[in-house]
């Protein structure tokens, strides 16, 4: 089996997979780089990997890597198929070969009616449904969206991101040794993340008497301005701003820490800090309309699912935690067992070479696994309570 994995640029998300591919088809599996890795993605603590790995191949390096890399797209039995230029796919088109197209929810702003007709005539020219062509929904919400055009019916598939999954010798003694009533929040400091949310939380909780720190790991636009807020409310002894670390460094802090809150809204696409903080026995506390949430998280069994937006909601949820130490401690150990035996890249790999034969013997709903990664996704409705099924 030749699998090629087309995107913009590799990153520490995708590389277990990557690797975990390599192991299994050696010569045979290929990573196709469209572009450089962005220097902002730099600046916040990824490393450049386009040129580290043997099997990527950095199209943008001139000609003759660009007209390999089409090669490799038109022959390979199977194309991922992520962020990169469409041109690629032309010829698996006409041959019609086997495509699963790697992405985040498409509507990430709404319907957005005055763009429907258009979209609705470009998505169909791009993906015929004649054809075999699939989705690896790197959101809960892919299938929705898609769905809202009569796209991809009961060819989503739950996927995502697949970050490095450590197996700890003894979890009871990472989750016995964490920092008691501790919170964290890591992303980028910009206004579709809320870390003000974390802060209002935090605060409310300290002002109940709860004696709960909070570690808030990333930089961005809007540091200064929560800087100021910190200082001018004095709530620098409990609210800490730890700057842009390397992931080593963000594993380091979720091994640490109690409860991770992820506040993001709808323009948040998957969300990889989840998987890490689950892996890291952190309880985590996210938004519904978070891409990973509803895939990873079992609400009130490896994490809590919160109403988007609904302040009070989480902060009631991050109390039920804080006043019940062995239901925070038992939803830590399923946190991280969840990622250790189900949403990790060595599963997940061996189960889409299993789904992708099945396709490539012709069956065009193949459907082998009822739950977790590569199972059939919903068509969400879009309500917390649906989030929470």
């Amino acid at each position: 089996m030749k699998i090629v994995f087309l995107s913009n640029f590799l990153n520490h998300h995708q590389l277990p997979m990557c690797l975990e591919f390599e192991k299994k088809l050696g010569q045979d599996f290929k990573f196709i780089a469209t572009t450089k890795t962005p220097q902002v993605r730099l600046d916040f603590g990824y490393h450049e990997l386009n040129d580290k790995y043997d099997f990527v191949i950095c199209a943008y390096k001139g000609e003759e890597k660009k007209k390999a890399a089409q090669v490799l797209c038109d022959e390979a039995d199977v194309v991922i198929f992520g962020s990169a230029p469409e041109q690629y796919l032309k010829n698996r088109k006409k041959a019609g070969k086997v495509i699963f197209r790697y992405c985040e929810r498409p509507l990430k702003q709404g319907l957005e009616p005055l763009k429907y007709i258009p979209r609705f005539i470009k998505w169909h020219l791009m993906s015929p449904q004649r054809k075999p062509f699939y989705v690896l929904c790197a959101s809960a919400y892919t299938a929705a969206d898609f769905a809202k055009f009569g796209l991809f019916i009961d060819r989503c598939y739950k996927w995502g991101y697949f970050p490095v999954v450590t197996e700890y010798e003894d979890v009871e003694k990472l989750i016995e040794d964490k920092k008691p009533m501790s919170l964290l929040w890591v992303a980028r400091l910009i206004p579709l993340k809320h870390p003000e949310v974390a802060i209002d939380v935090a605060k409310r909780l300290r002002g109940e008497g709860y004696p709960v720190e909070l570690d808030i790991v990333g930089n961005g636009v809007m540091e200064e301005e929560l800087k100021a807020r910190i200082s001018s409310e004095n709530l620098g002894d409990y609210v800490h701003l730890r700057g842009a670390m390397s992931p080593e460094q963000v594993r380091e802090y979720m091994d640490k820490s109690e409860i991770l809150l992820f506040t993001s809204d709808r323009n948040e696409g998957w969300g990889a800090v989840l998987n890490e903080a689950m892996n890291s026995a952190c309880v985590p506390v996210s938004s519904h309309v978070i891409g990973a949430a509803p895939f990873l998280t079992t609400d009130g069994v490896d994490g809590l699912i919160y109403e988007d937006g609904n302040t009070d909601d989480l902060y009631e949820k991050v109390k039920l935690l804080l006043d019940n130490k062995d239901k925070r401690r038992q939803m830590a150990k399923n946190a991280y067992n969840t990622m250790l035996h189900e949403w990790n890249a060595a599963n997940a790999a061996n189960k889409f070479m299993q789904l992708v034969q099945m396709a490539l013997d012709g069956n065009k709903k193949p459907n082998p696994f009822k739950d977790g990664v590569l199972s059939r996704a919903r068509v969400l409705s879009g309500s917390a309570d649906d989030a929470r099924k």
